[in-house]
């Protein structure tokens, strides 16, 4: 299905006059689509486009030989292929916040630890940023969730990057490039190949495409926010469908929850639903707790994934019940 009406904010009107209708683009892509799509984000273009650079050469020095190998081994396989628990797609991941762990990734360069140390700064910068905006969306206090995403012992945010090549599969019919799932966590910025397409939304039963646009940050609602907006804006199914032609890049940044801060609709939309006649039906749980249980069920819807965490929560809230 065509990206039609793909919700796109020029970050520079949020500045003049038409802020209002930016917002009101924001808005749709949180409540109807859990994506929305940033131009004049901020993030210099020099900054990007080095960062596109070092990420090819890096999977062009070593990780591709390593993937042909993966694959050739996959494609002998036949029929007996595992698609079902397969994604065609060479990944590392960097780690920024409590702590970095760039340094000590094998096979970087100087010049790459060094680029995505300062695309990493920035990511951060315009996450915060977004996060304000929400605030703002739903009326909720500035920073509150910047605040609940640290409030966690540390008083730090957990953020990292994935970087992932999805290269030419003979096969897409049979592997994708990876599986459907909802993120767990709290916002995703994307920095997605402008050339090579394949990353899909599901949107009312069908998947739409998510137009690759140059220098262009792809957002998007993790589980958490759809938990602290107790359902207002939601985590969607997204997937990568693998190509026959071209090597897609995707650097995925993860700004989510400190491992240990406390998850939970906030009070004042939950009191504005009351008044609705509407009830809290999101859980509270640390996400540290979510995150376990999503490790073993990713690529399955995230519905169940809530239940065990309010019976989990239910559980807990009963233990702490003073007995006569």
């Amino acid at each position: 299905m065509e990206s039609r009406s793909f919700p796109v904010i020029n970050m520079e009107l949020l500045e003049g006059s038409k802020r209002s209708d930016a917002m009101a683009v924001l808005r749709d892509g949180c409540e109807n689509w859990g994506f929305f799509e940033l131009l004049n984000h901020g993030i210099p273009h020099d900054l990007m486009n080095r960062v596109e650079t070092v990420n090819k050469e890096h999977y062009r020095r070593f990780r591709e030989q390593r993937f042909k190998e993966f694959a050739a081994k996959t494609l002998d396989s036949g029929e007996n292929v595992d698609a079902e628990n397969l994604d065609w797609e060479s990944t590392f991941f960097l780690r920024h916040l409590p702590t970095s762990n760039i340094s000590q990734v094998p096979d970087l360069d100087e010049d790459c630890r060094r680029t995505m140390k300062e695309f990493a700064l920035e990511l951060e910068k315009l996450a915060e940023r977004l996060l304000d905006l929400l605030c703002e969306d739903l009326g909720l206090e500035k920073g509150y969730l910047k605040k609940v995403f640290c409030g966690g012992s540390d008083g730090l945010p957990t953020f990292g990057t994935k970087v992932s090549n999805y290269p030419p599969c003979p096969k897409p019919e049979l592997i994708k490039g990876l599986r459907a799932h909802t993120d767990a966590g709290g916002i995703i910025l994307l920095f997605q190949d402008d050339k090579v397409s394949g990353l899909q939304l599901l949107k009312d039963g069908e998947w739409v495409d998510v137009p690759p646009m140059r220098h262009s940050i792809v957002v998007n609602i993790g589980d958490q926010l759809e938990v602290i907006t107790n359902g207002k804006y939601k985590s969607v199914m997204h997937r990568v469908v693998a190509q026959t032609n071209g090597n897609r890049m995707s650097i995925a940044s993860f700004y989510n929850p400190g491992s240990d801060a406390v998850i939970f609709p906030a009070p004042e939309l939950v009191e504005k639903e009351a008044e609705e006649k509407k009830k809290e039906t999101y859980p509270k749980f640390v996400f540290e707790d979510y995150m376990k249980l999503y490790v073993r069920k990713k690529f399955e819807a995230k519905e169940p994934r809530f239940e065990a965490m309010k019976t989990m929560d239910a559980v807990i809230s009963s233990q702490l019940i003073p007995t006569a």
